[in-house]
């Protein structure tokens, strides 16, 4: 038996740090999409476990326990008491260290898939949460949701308007922990949350909305020599859209650039792909 599925990159719309509780662990709330850009797993029944990585961004992505997927199966295996092995081909479409939730939702995306293949029951988001923050939101993709606390607090967003956003990565990784790091130097904790998304939003009133909110690590990771390239990126897509709303998704390096229109995103890619050809650029369909 086989299985197939696709693991979306998970944007952040917005992303507020709220708090910090007393074990070190940041608070957030976030506005979460996913793309139509994926990386891609076929996992087949084995004897026992093993993973091979291929595709665009193969380069660098382990294949021994240290990655999430393996944890992943290790996990449900744990939890559900599954004997049984699986052969797991990653094929890794989307950029690594980009803040868009790759490995994340390659985990998820296994979990759902070695719970069909060993017929057993799925973990639940609260089980999952041990393999990451953002393990439990992309287990609900495709839908938007609001994610909060550490990551457990997964809830339905108001149903979005179609829109497009360009998606930009310069190719440099920036790790999570060392932004949190620098973030907790700089500022305190217990900010304002993100403020409510209005039912029956528009285009016009969901890019009002999103220019009101922030992601309080976009600063943070552009600088203290972390990846100032970002900085760059967000006003090349300003540029290209005209308009300011772009904004960096997760603790980056991806960002993106807010489009009403396919056409806007269309052009406004091919312009960030002809002046920096050695960036990743994408258009994707969200909402509608």
């Amino acid at each position: 038996m086989t299985v197939k599925g696709r693991a979306p990159a998970k944007i952040n719309l917005a992303l507020h740090v709220t708090g910090q509780r007393d074990d070190g662990y940041h608070l957030l709330e976030s506005l979460v999409v996913f793309a139509e850009h994926a990386d891609r797993l076929t996992i087949s029944a084995a004897d026992t476990l093993s993973l091979r990585v291929s595709g665009a961004f193969a380069k660098g992505v382990p294949t021994d326990g240290s990655n999430l997927v393996l944890k992943a199966a290790t996990l449900l295996q744990r939890k559900r008491g599954v004997g049984a092995g699986a052969s797991i081909i990653l094929e890794k479409n989307l950029p690594h260290g980009g803040g868009i939730g790759g490995g994340s939702s390659d985990a998820a995306t296994a979990l759902r898939l070695l719970a069909e293949l060993w017929q057993v029951e799925p973990l639940s988001a609260a089980q999952a949460l041990e393999l990451g923050a953002d393990v439990p939101v992309c287990m609900h993709a495709p839908d938007p949701c609001f994610m909060g606390g550490i990551g457990e607090v997964v809830e339905p967003a108001t149903p979005l308007p179609k829109f497009w956003l360009v998606l930009v990565n310069p190719g440099v990784g920036v790790p999570t922990k060392a932004v949190f790091e620098q973030y907790d130097k700089l500022h305190g904790s217990n900010r304002l949350g993100l403020a409510p998304l209005p039912d029956n939003t528009d285009v016009q009133m969901l890019e009002a909305w999103l220019l009101g909110q922030r992601n309080d690590l976009t600063y943070i990771a552009s600088g203290a020599g972390l990846a100032p390239v970002i900085g760059t990126v967000l006003q090349v897509i300003r540029d290209s859209i005209g308009s300011d709303c772009a904004e960096m998704s997760g603790s980056g390096s991806t960002c993106w650039g807010y489009c009403k229109t396919q056409d806007a995103a269309e052009i406004a890619r091919d312009s960030i792909a002809e002046m920096h050809p050695g960036w990743w650029v994408q258009v994707s369909r969200f909402g509608g």
